[in-house]
């Protein structure tokens, strides 16, 4: 597999949307739990949203209603769609993989992005 790549991110105003995506990794395509991640500067990273081999997603509490976690795995690609976002969505996002792993058990992961900036200002 290679890295995790994520296109997207951003700016954008409170109530606004935005879509993430990270395409071409080979972690979705073989199906792995794969998932979504944010950090704040001076906080640790938290689990924003994590789909498994079937397609069942879990979300934090903070996005839920929000948030959509898909995956399309022929074409290698995991989505983020956020709606509504609030100002305090803001964070760097980071696209993450448990390879060897169809269920997600939880947000132990250990393949990760880069990081694609999202900013909601209210």
């Amino acid at each position: 597999q290679v890295p995790l790549v994520e296109p997207g991110g951003g700016s954008v105003q409170a109530g606004g949307s935005l879509r993430l995506s990270c395409v071409g990794s080979g972690y979705t395509r073989s199906a792995y739990c794969v998932g979504w991640f944010r950090q704040i500067p001076g906080k640790e990273r938290e689990g924003v949203a994590n789909i498994d081999s079937a397609g069942r997603a879990t979300y934090a509490d903070s996005v839920k209603g929000r948030f959509t976690i898909s995956r399309d795995n022929g074409n290698d690609i995991l989505s983020l769609q956020m709606n509504s976002l609030k100002p305090e969505d803001t964070a760097m996002y980071y696209c993450a993989a448990r390879p060897l792993y169809y269920l997600c058990d939880g947000w132990t992961f250990t393949k990760w992005g880069q990081g694609t900036q999202v900013n909601v200002s209210s």
